[in-house]
């Protein structure tokens, strides 16, 4: 498993996993409930919209794609990362999208015109996480560069950057 999230009303639940599937489970009956099958390679990231009718997922296969709960279908799939795209978040609003990639980049989509509205070369080394603040004017973004940086996307600029987690590979 690579992947896990509650709808917002807690009646389901979603996993992405190295098999390329997102599944949902209905949580009150304990009963699988669907497949979601379009990626190529390992769902790393899935979410739930704020109003749990789509899905938000992001794989190794480069690609970010949204889905719809009900059909059980893909309603797009955005494409301008280079490379894995590790996270994936709703803005609060539900409106946007945006993802966080190991080449380094977030991207901001809107989900109505599908088009991509905000994009950061973020970070040195690959992108780890990333979270929207509830107001939705800010986003952070974690890397393995060891740093936390907090974007005001209002502005579409930098505010600071947080240091203090080391990386250690072993």
């Amino acid at each position: 498993m690579r992947t896990v999230d509650f709808s917002h009303d807690g009646k389901l639940l979603l996993t992405g996993s190295n098999d390329k599937i997102i599944k949902i489970i209905n949580v009150n009956d304990k009963k699988f409930q669907a497949s979601l099958v379009s990626h190529t390679n390992w769902v790393k990231s899935a979410r739930f919209s704020p109003d749990s009718r789509l899905i938000v997922s992001g794989s190794n296969d480069h690609s970010v794609k949204l889905w719809d709960v009900a059909q059980k279908s893909v309603i797009n799939t955005f494409i301008d990362h280079l490379e894995d795209v590790n996270c994936v978040r709703f803005h609060p609003d539900g409106t946007c999208v945006a993802s966080g990639s190991v080449d380094k980049k977030i991207k901001v989509w809107d989900i109505r015109s599908k088009r991509l509205i905000q994009h950061y070369d973020a970070h040195p080394a690959p992108i780890t996480g990333i979270s929207f603040h509830p107001s939705g004017n800010y986003l952070i973004s974690s890397s393995l560069d060891s740093t936390i940086k907090v974007w005001d996307l209002k502005m579409g600029q930098i505010l600071y950057t947080l240091y203090g987690h080391e990386v250690i590979f072993k």
